[in-house]
């Protein structure tokens, strides 16, 4: 049966899905929803995740939603090109990165890209310049692991790569908007602050299957 994903552009969860199922070379059909109209919470969506949220996987019979969770169904049920290692050590620090992640760095990210795509938010607030602060060390963090290592855990590409790599897609793409200099300036340009985080997202952006990935929105505006 072929697989079926939900998905918004833009959305960095959506993006995590998207990527596993390239990576594992998995066959997919993909169904676009427009956030404009709500598309994903019409009753068809709502029916499959009653939060009305995306991304959702459905496998014939089954379905799943929350990125996180998706990957490792993936993982489980097609084996081949493992997001979470290969022996258990490998997939606990896998995960634990991956809650790092969740916990430290993400509420952070949204917070700093929620309040520059707004247009509205005063961007020198406490709370942005504290979680930019945040941001930015926990980067360091990331950066010292790419400084010894191609990928964030391991020898290769794994679920935690697939996890961040949109985040931080999506906090480079707020940064670069014109009203986000000041605050960007311990961030940006990435590759000259943490040149191995910028060789490593040229890395998964090199991965076979990526183009078909990348939010078709981003591409035209």
């Amino acid at each position: 049966m072929t697989i079926e994903v939900f998905w918004g552009s833009g959305s960095p969860y959506s993006w995590r899905v998207l990527l596993a199922l390239e990576y594992k070379r998995l066959p997919y059909t993909s169904h676009l929803l427009q956030f404009s109209k709500q598309e994903q919470k019409s009753q068809e969506m709502l029916a499959l995740n009653p939060r009305g949220r995306v991304p959702v996987l459905r496998d014939g019979d089954y379905v799943c939603f929350e990125s996180l969770a998706i990957l490792y169904y993936l993982d489980l049920k097609y084996p081949q090109g493992p997001l979470f290692g290969h022996t258990p050590e490998e997939a606990g620090t896998i995960m634990r990165v991956i809650c790092e992640y969740q916990a430290y760095i993400e509420p952070n990210l949204h917070r700093i890209t929620r309040a520059v795509f707004s247009g509205t938010d005063d961007l020198e607030e406490d709370s942005i310049t504290s979680a930019m602060h945040v941001v930015a060390s926990e980067a360091r963090t990331i950066e010292g692991r790419l400084s010894k290592s191609e990928w964030i855990v391991g020898a290769s590409c794994s679920a935690v790569d697939l996890v961040i790599f949109p985040g931080i897609q999506l906090l480079k793409r707020a940064l670069e908007r014109p009203r986000a200099a000041q605050l960007s300036s311990r961030f940006m340009p990435l590759e000259l602050h943490y040149p191995a985080l910028g060789r490593w997202l040229a890395r998964v952006a090199a991965l076979p299957g990526y183009q078909r990935t990348y939010p078709p929105h981003w591409r035209t505006s």
